[in-house]
């Protein structure tokens, strides 16, 4: 009987398991306790993800957000190309690229966003539980309907590019991370900036390019 119920949970612990990968990313789930719970879909006939998610915002002290991300050490490139799913209720709401220290709701992290009317910007929080500051801790680009985010990491420094149109990716800025690790969690992220509401995203032509 003992050795049926060890094998039972080994089991439902793979099961498990296999629910939270989503295409390349090893987990997906909510930080920081929205309301309103997320999710994420992987589908294989055109390799896109569809990303869904709610929470507060992601600034101040806190975030609370949709994530599907993997532990990656070193160097490297994310890449791909975000748009959201309907008119959406909030202007602020946001999704993109993010590299998070840990699944803390006041984690350090660095994020390369686009908002829901178009803003486009790279922000940090430079401490455990500190308070994301205005300008100090963003970086603005002056030109809004981008269709491809970049976020690359080569030692501490990160650095955000973006495409739009026929143009070649530009430069949004870069910015020194001394307070992130070698391991981190990277990944993509959904935040409607309204509790009460759930917000969806497309994103596909995913590239995670390991430079070391």
């Amino acid at each position: 009987m003992r050795i049926l119920f060890v094998a039972l949970a080994i089991l439902g612990f793979q099961q498990t398991n296999a629910q939270e990968r989503v295409g390349v990313f090893e987990n997906h789930e909510d930080v920081g306790n929205p309301k309103l719970k997320g999710s994420a879909e992987y589908k294989s006939s055109d390799q896109s993800y569809i990303i869904i998610g709610a929470g507060y915002n992601i600034w101040f002290e806190r975030d609370e957000f949709h994530f599907a991300y993997n532990k990656i050490k070193g160097d490297f490139i994310l890449t791909a190309n975000f748009e959201f799913i309907g008119n959406g209720t909030n202007a602020h709401r946001k999704i993109g690229w993010m590299v998070r220290e840990s699944l803390d709701k006041d984690a350090v992290h660095v994020s390369a966003v686009s908002h829901g009317d178009g803003l486009t910007v790279m922000q940090w929080r430079v401490a455990k539980g500190a308070k994301m500051r205005d300008p100090e801790d963003e970086i603005f680009f002056p030109k809004n309907g981008i269709q491809i985010i970049q976020l690359e990491r080569k030692g501490k420094k990160f650095t955000m590019r973006v495409k739009t149109g026929d143009e070649p990716l530009q430069v949004v800025g870069s910015h020194e991370m001394d307070s992130l690790k070698d391991e981190v969690l990277a990944g993509f992220f959904i935040c409607s900036h309204d509790e009460t509401v759930i917000e969806q995203a497309r994103i596909w032509n995913v590239s995670i390019k390991k430079s070391k």
